[in-house]
């Protein structure tokens, strides 16, 4: 089923997903060579928690973190643990968090100090192709309008759309309908009208788009293990011009302010 969302309905998504975007800034003051991917999730949910929601993603079908955490060659799904984060890596930090009855969920790849050229341009086009998919978010369009965005953007660099997992609506339920993949056909796919609200999040590999999922039944790794970028908005589906409601101001400044 379809939710479409009233306009105070829409003012509760946007303060549950403001609230991750502070969190990813939060935690992204924090990712440096050395830090352990447990510490970041112990900052991220303390942080959710004094903000007074709840990290949607803990316990989720028996996940463990409040964080997915993915690093290099890990596309999403990465459980924090012990692994230390090192000079030149990618890590791909998603949340999840329920203020008020509502979700907000959010993803942004960082870099941990000095990256390669190529990795540093995976990102940087991936995070663009999220805004190409959101240009045609509006009423009208389609939500292969928007795959067929995102993966026309990204293939012409010879990158991989991952197949297997796709955006969703979201709402009261973290994955709701539609699924929004990140490839397909303009004009194909469930019609967009005005009230919806997606998650549209490419997840765009350096080298081909296979995947697999590691013995932990969560972690989804390049098949190929080339690194891995991720990056996610909250979206309001709108007559002419989709509304974005998630932000990367914070994640951003964290960035610039290292």
């Amino acid at each position: 089923m379809i939710h479409y969302r009233t306009e105070s309905e829409i003012e509760l998504l946007r303060e549950s997903a403001l609230l991750v975007g502070k969190t990813l800034g939060e935690v992204g003051k924090h990712i440096r060579p050395g830090v352990r991917t447990i510490e970041l999730d112990r900052i991220a949910e303390e942080f959710i928690r004094d903000n007074g929601a709840v990290p949607v993603f803990k316990g989720y079908e028996g996940f463990p973190g409040s964080l997915c955490i993915s690093v290099n060659e890990q596309v999403v799904h990465g459980i924090p643990g012990d692994y230390e984060l090192r000079e030149g890596d990618v890590v791909s930090i998603d949340c999840g968090t329920l203020l008020n009855g509502y979700v907000g969920d959010s993803a942004y790849t960082f870099t941990v100090g000095e990256v390669s050229e190529e990795v540093r341009l995976l990102l940087e086009r991936t995070k663009e192709s999220l805004y190409k998919g959101i240009e045609q978010a509006v009423a009208g369009n389609r939500v292969g309008d928007i795959g067929h965005a995102v993966q026309s953007f990204v293939e012409q660099y010879g990158y991989g759309v991952v197949r297997e997992l796709v955006g969703h609506g979201v709402g009261r339920k973290m994955h709701e309908d539609p699924q929004v993949p990140n490839y397909g056909n303009k004009g194909s796919g469930v019609r967009l009208s005005e009230g919806m609200v997606l998650a549209i999040e490419p997840m765009i590999t350096l080298g081909k788009k296979d995947i697999v999922m590691e013995r932990d039944g969560w972690t989804i790794t390049t098949k190929d293990r080339k690194p891995a970028a991720h990056f996610e908005h909250d979206v309001v589906v709108r007559q002419g011009r989709a509304e974005i409601l998630s932000s990367f101001e914070w994640a951003e400044e964290s960035e610039i302010n290292k």
